[in-house]
């Protein structure tokens, strides 16, 4: 369980850490981190992150599938992660 926990927590911070360097590199017109990258990181454990990243740093609030996906995954996850832990 402590593996789990330690697991989504990284997932997590390196989702919100990823949603504030693409914004960073946004406002600077620099290569920006692919969106397939941001997905695979809320996909794997990191969606509570990158939702918040997204609401914290005001990154990809227009994209529909961003907005919608990205809380849903979080809600889907978080709700695993309680089930598995109880």
């Amino acid at each position: 369980m402590t593996i789990l926990l330690v697991a989504f927590l990284v997932m997590n911070v390196v989702g919100l850490l990823i949603m504030g360097e693409d914004k960073k590199r946004a406002r600077k017109h620099q290569y920006r981190i692919r969106e397939r990258t941001l997905w695979l990181v809320a996909l794997f454990g990191g969606a509570v992150g990158t939702t918040a990243g997204m609401q914290l740093f005001r990154h990809k609030t227009k994209h529909v599938s961003f907005k919608i996906g990205f809380p849903v995954i979080a809600i889907v996850e978080l709700y695993l992660l309680i089930r598995f832990l109880l």
